[in-house]
């Protein structure tokens, strides 16, 4: 679904992402990980079209969209739900998922749709996303994304700053979400991306410095790696 091809990615003269190759299986799950400041999130923005690289390439179903820009990208299929819970304050839950579903064409069928996958979401859609908690404003983060109906969706530290009685519903929903499409995820919780992904990649200074298949057994290594 998605290739990066030894990517380089900086700001100004500072290059952030060191010659990455990184590749999302259609129906799978891939967790990247390391340290802040690893270059991460620089590598995430690269995909969704946010951050042109400085040389390398970015396909898409084989496709090199490169140079495509973020919205033409959502187009073909890709969504990024970034760090921080990102919302309109002042709008409500359900004029959150409507401004996304008629820019997208989805309209109510896709809404409905995605309320199925946040049961929590319901019954809160006349309250102003910004009286949400973080939780809540995560799940309608990860929704909004969702009702554009992507083949690959991109996430950011998704259970960042959650609530212990939320992540676990998340956990849930990203579990499930390999079953229709491509999911490239960034998580400082080792043990669910291990869980949730069939592969990752540990990131260290900007460069991938290992990588293997997912599962409980991996856990062990990576944590090893990232206490160095």
């Amino acid at each position: 679904m998605l290739e990066l091809r030894d990517v380089h990615i900086g700001y100004g003269r500072t290059t952030v992402v060191h010659g990455v190759r990184l590749d999302v299986p259609v129906g799978g799950v891939v967790a990247v990980m390391g340290h802040n400041g690893a270059g991460k999130t620089t590598l995430l923005r690269a995909a969704a079209g946010l951050l042109r690289p400085t040389s390398g390439s970015v396909l898409l179903d084989g496709e090199d969209v490169t140079r495509l820009r973020p919205h033409e990208r959502v187009r073909r299929g890709v969504a990024y739900v970034p760090q921080g819970q990102q919302c309109f304050p002042q709008l409500t839950v359900r004029d959150n998922l409507r401004v996304v579903a008629d820019v997208n064409g989805g309209g109510r069928k896709a809404i409905s749709e995605v309320l199925d996958r946040f049961p929590a979401l319901p019954p809160l859609l006349a309250r102003r996303a910004g009286l949400l908690s973080g939780g809540q404003r995560q799940q309608l983060a990860i929704a909004r994304a969702l009702v554009t109906r992507p083949r690959l969706i991109i996430l950011d530290e998704p259970t960042e700053g959650i609530q212990p009685s939320v992540v676990a519903e998340i956990e849930q929903t990203i579990s499930t979400l390999a079953t229709d499409m491509a999911v490239l995820l960034v998580e400082q919780h080792i043990g669910f991306a291990l869980g949730a992904a069939g592969a990752y990649y540990l990131m260290e200074a900007g460069r991938i410095s290992a990588t293997g298949t997912g599962g409980a057994a991996a856990a062990r290594d990576v944590r090893a790696a990232m206490a160095i």
